[in-house]
């Protein structure tokens, strides 16, 4: 079993790389089972529904989301589908889900969603525990566990990595858009990476204009964010997961420029 997750689509650009990437990536690698994160697919806040309907198009498995979940209001359209899963632990009256079960090639995947704490300005309950007592809920129904993190502090991920070693099958981090080159797979048998990257502008400061970002920093005053144009870059990385013991074997960082 392949399983590939995409980093963060940033923009137009973004969608517009993935549709030229994705289909050889998966192609190339004997890809199974596709992950995205979609939450900065339109211009940078939240996903359209018109954007999810093309992703999901390249035979995308699921859609994961995050801080800008709700950047859009036509999300409400379709956030109940069942290939589309936002951060499990916002608060329980909000609508969609923060996790399902998808069978593939006689496997079931857990896909988990979750946002963290710290300088995200979000209201959310603790990743830690939500994590946890989702695993304990469904881990005798599944085969494989994967934990798409979307969270700001480095320290954050990490903690949360050598938590759930052990218990889940993948933990990876998405959010900051700049992929991290500490992929490993931890003492208990847990794969883990800080950050898998983005998949939009390359030349941009984590996906928005240079010229605008640099202001912001120079000056200290307010300037409106827009999403860098030009030539984008894809980021995912690849886990190859043993179909006997249900433990990844291997990860790749798979990248196209």
């Amino acid at each position: 079993m392949r399983i590939l997750a995409v980093g963060d689509i940033v923009g137009k650009t973004g969608l517009q790389k993935l549709k030229e990437a994705l289909p050889k990536v998966v192609e190339e690698n004997n890809i199974d089972f596709v992950i995205v994160n979609g939450e900065n697919a339109a211009d940078g806040m939240g996903l359209t529904e018109k954007m999810y309907k093309e992703i999901l198009s390249l035979k995308v498995n699921v859609v994961t989301m995050g801080n800008h979940t709700w950047g859009k209001k036509e999300i409400f359209n379709f956030i109940d589908d069942k290939k589309i899963i936002r951060p499990a632990n916002y608060s329980n009256n909000n609508p969609g889900r923060g996790y399902d079960i998808y069978l593939c090639k006689g496997k079931k995947i857990c896909v988990i969603n979750l946002i963290g704490r710290t300088s995200m300005a979000v209201l959310s309950e603790n990743p830690f525990l939500i994590s946890k007592d989702i695993i304990e809920k469904i881990k005798k129904d599944v085969d494989i566990i994967v934990v798409d993190f979307h969270a700001e502090a480095t320290a954050e991920k990490i903690a949360l990595g050598y938590y759930l070693d052990g218990m889940a099958t993948i933990v990876y981090g998405t959010h900051t858009h700049v992929q991290t080159a500490d992929e490993t797979i931890l003492e208990k048998g847990t794969a883990y990476i800080t950050d898998i990257g983005m998949t939009g502008p390359k030349r941009s400061v984590i996906g928005m204009d240079v010229e605008v970002s640099i202001k912001r920093f120079e000056t200290s005053l307010p300037e409106k964010y827009k999403v860098a144009e030009g030539k984008s870059k894809f980021n995912s990385c690849m886990f190859e997961i043993d179909d006997n013991t249900n433990k990844v074997k291997s990860i790749k960082r798979i990248n196209v420029f």
